[in-house]
């Protein structure tokens, strides 16, 4: 069930009503209630798909079970690795196995051997990446004795399944969700109210500029031998918009979907076009998995409290095994290692963290140092792009290489209304940079009118100039 179709408009007033206005009294009936909506919500896609996340839930509830009863080291890390070996497991099968399969027979190529690589005629499952280390998340906070394990396992089926989050994220931690579904909720107006402007904005971005990004710029990758250097250009500067509108979109609807319900779940994007280097664009972009990653990966491999050596190879490990969550093909390992090319001097001479402030805090517009700092990073944000939106390695070299061509310099091709969308959609963010959300406008000095007009003219330019519905880039992954 997509968030911008026509059977969540119907889905989401209904679960609303009811748990709200027919089991508010009854917590226990309300964690059933988003529990069944989650299961329908996900098995709307395909209804076999639910057999591998009850199995994965109940897995994982019973790992949790185990660890809280036994002591001994050895046996709590054997259930540890039961954990991470089933949920890993149906990962690598459904999501990465026909990739190795493909790179293994690629390999005998080399010398001179060719053979017939056994594929899976499988479809990925919607969302596996997300819910994946949702739960896993659980089962190493509980051997880490960071949580205590739950037994209520219809709270710990919901905080797995939950829906508004189910399928794209934000990965959340079961130390921040899990307790959530344990506390009586009351409603909240004003919680509640932000949280549908926050799901407007959402709209806004996946409907208005991610959809109508996506014709232009698949146009310019799937014909790019047709265009000039400067169109191809833009047409990474629309898909570096696309995909950046596309997924934060989904997290705005998400949480503010969440919020409706009385949930709070974590920031996942935080204005990352506005950053001044690689390092702080990673801080702001996707950062349910970048905090996953840094926490359950990087810091136990020794993060950068190690030697320069090691402290390079576990940038590399991070950044690369970051990009092969995104997906089973060798553009995304290239897309993570370039990252850790970019980041790699950043850390090494300890300027990570410069930026850790908001840009221009507390000023209108940024200085010139600011300007060309963000400039530079979104930049290197959009050749890096390249690769993330390429079918293969051979069409995203073939892609630069046509943008460095004599007619670099020509006038490109360039939509006029995407112009003013993304215009809008920059100076609404620019105005919210120390905020939650785009809409979150609520202690702006301005009239009530001029904020109501806002969000009429927002909802206007949904129904208007919303694109052909697509389904979200990150339901791939």
């Amino acid at each position: 069930m997509l968030f911008n179709s026509i059977e969540f408009a119907i889905f989401l007033p209904i679960i609303f009503i009811l748990y709200w206005f027919v089991i508010s009294k009854n917590l226990k009936f309300q964690n059933v209630l988003l529990l069944l909506a989650s299961y329908l919500f996900y098995g709307w896609w395909n209804w076999w798909f639910l057999f591998l996340i009850i199995f994965s839930s109940f897995i994982d509830y019973l790992v949790g079970i185990g660890l809280s009863k036994q002591k001994i080291p050895k046996k709590r890390k054997f259930l540890l690795f039961i954990s991470i070996f089933i949920n890993i497991g149906f990962l690598g099968v459904f999501k990465y196995f026909n990739f190795f399969a493909e790179s293994f027979a690629d390999a005998f190529t080399l010398f001179g051997k060719s053979i017939e690589p056994s594929r899976l005629n499988i479809i990925l499952p919607v969302g596996i990446s997300f819910y994946t280390f949702q739960t896993l998340s659980y089962s190493i906070d509980v051997y880490r004795k960071k949580l205590e394990p739950t037994k209520d396992i219809i709270s710990f089926f919901a905080f797995v399944s939950f829906f508004p989050q189910l399928v794209a994220g934000p990965i959340e931690r079961a130390t921040n969700l899990l307790p959530q579904f344990y506390k009586k909720r009351k409603f909240d107006y004003e919680k509640a109210t932000d949280g549908v402007r926050q799901i407007i904005w959402g709209l806004f971005k996946k409907m208005v500029i991610a959809d109508n990004c996506a014709v232009f710029a698949n146009d310019i990758f799937n014909n790019y031998t047709d265009y000039s250097g400067s169109t191809l250009i833009f047409g990474a500067i629309v898909f570096a918009f696309q995909i950046y509108a596309d997924f934060s979109g989904y997290s705005d609807i998400a949480i503010g979907t969440a919020r409706l319900f009385g949930f709070n779940l974590k920031q996942n994007f935080a204005f990352p076009y506005f950053s001044r280097d690689v390092a702080e664009a990673w801080r702001r972009w996707h950062i349910s998995l970048v905090t996953w990653f840094r926490d359950y990966v990087y810091i136990p491999l020794g993060g950068s409290r190690v030697g320069i050596w090691k402290k390079i190879r576990n940038i590399f490990i991070i950044y690369i095994v970051c990009g092969f969550w995104h997906g089973a093909n060798w553009t995304f390992i290239v897309w993570g290692a370039l990252h850790a090319l970019f980041f790699l001097p950043l850390i090494l001479i300890k300027k990570n963290r410069i930026n850790t402030n908001i840009v221009a805090q507390g000023k209108l517009i940024p200085n010139l140092k600011e300007i060309l700092q963000m400039g530079l990073t979104f930049f290197i944000i959009t050749i890096t792009v390249i690769f993330f939106r390429a079918n293969n390695l051979t069409h995203a070299f073939d892609y630069l290489a046509n943008i460095f061509s004599v007619d670099l310099f020509s006038l490109p091709i360039f939509p006029k209304k995407i112009f003013l969308f993304i215009t809008f959609l920059l100076v609404i963010e620019w105005f919210n940079r120390d905020k939650k959300h785009g809409l979150q406008i609520n202690s702006w000095q301005i009239h009530r009118i001029v904020k109501w007009c806002l969000y009429y003219f927002i909802i206007f330019l949904i129904f208007y100039f919303g694109g052909e519905q697509q389904e979200f880039i990150y339901f791939q992954f």
